[in-house]
């Protein structure tokens, strides 16, 4: 089996290429490799050179505010992309796997939200992705949509590390604590993906959308002070504790792109169909924080 990942370098897709390697031949590409979004002709002919079983797509434009002011580039890689990716997995009976986002959403309420609710995303960025399942949908391929949220990693830059690197540098810290959702690692995404791919190339009435995140709830203020209290606990220096962090609400933080505040999504689905138990957010935080600190 031929499995074609592209966006090797991003959080996602370099612990996929961990994930997905005992899978198959893993050919992971870049956007420098011929894995450009960006260029939709070039992207085709690059899955057709390579003939893969399996495409997984974890490349997107996820400059959330910036998307605002480059709605076309977005829309060319979150929407017009996954369409050409689905046409050629159509085309040769391919496997596609691409990744959503709780900002399909318009955040509104407290309830969970199911893959089949009504979507009404507020920003560009969250149209742009709506369109992406919506062009995979169309094309009729075999395809797995995992919506996901809050996604972190140990390599590069994260929420828990910015969190610790201004908890050490500052002497007041606000967080804003009305958005509420699932802080999701790309490890525990990966590892999810690899068990769907496999399951699914054995009985594709499985595909279709799914989300996919870490178990529970909480707010950025929780996951903040969450993460502190570890760091106290490790003995790191702080010069504001857990406690001290103030809470804010979303409109005292403006953004370009609107935020759901709501971002609840229900697993059920994803764990029902394939014997899954998708872990509570933090036992993913408390390892991400066991291997940083």
């Amino acid at each position: 089996m031929k499995i074609l990942l592209l966006g090797k370098n991003g959080q996602l897709g370099w612990e996929l290429q961990r994930a997905l390697a005992p899978l198959g031949e893993l050919i992971a590409l870049d956007r420098h490799e011929g894995g450009d979004l960006g260029d939709s002709e070039a992207l085709r002919a690059t899955v057709r050179r390579v003939a893969p079983d399996v495409i997984v797509n974890a490349a997107a434009y996820t400059a959330v505010d910036k998307a605002e002011s480059e709605p076309e580039a977005a829309r060319q890689i979150n929407a017009l992309a996954p369409g050409v990716l689905a046409e050629e997995a159509k085309a040769r009976g391919a496997l596609l796997v691409h990744y959503s986002t709780d900002y399909v959403f318009d955040g509104a309420g407290s309830d969970w939200r199911f893959e089949d609710a009504p979507t009404g995303p507020l920003s560009v960025y969250g149209k742009t992705k709506l369109e992406g399942e919506q062009r995979i949908a169309a094309s009729g391929a075999d395809a797995l949509v995992l919506r996901t949220s809050w996604v972190y990693a140990a390599r590069g830059g994260n929420f828990a590390k910015t969190m610790l690197r201004l908890a050490a540098e500052r002497e007041q810290l606000k967080v804003v604590a009305d958005q509420i959702g699932a802080p999701t690692g790309a490890d525990l995404l990966a590892d999810v993906t690899a068990h769907l791919v496999r399951t699914t190339l054995r009985d594709r009435a499985l595909c279709g959308v799914y989300h996919a995140v870490a178990s529970g709830e909480t707010s950025w203020h929780a996951y903040a002070r969450h993460v502190l209290g570890r760091a106290r606990d490790k003995g790191l220096a702080l010069k504001v504790q857990p406690e001290q962090v103030e809470a804010l609400p979303s409109s005292a933080y403006p953004t370009p792109a609107p935020r759901p505040l709501n971002s609840r999504l229900d697993n059920h689905k994803l764990q029902d169909r394939f014997g899954l138990v998708l872990p509570h957010w933090q036992v993913g935080v408390d390892r991400l924080l066991e291997e940083i600190l």
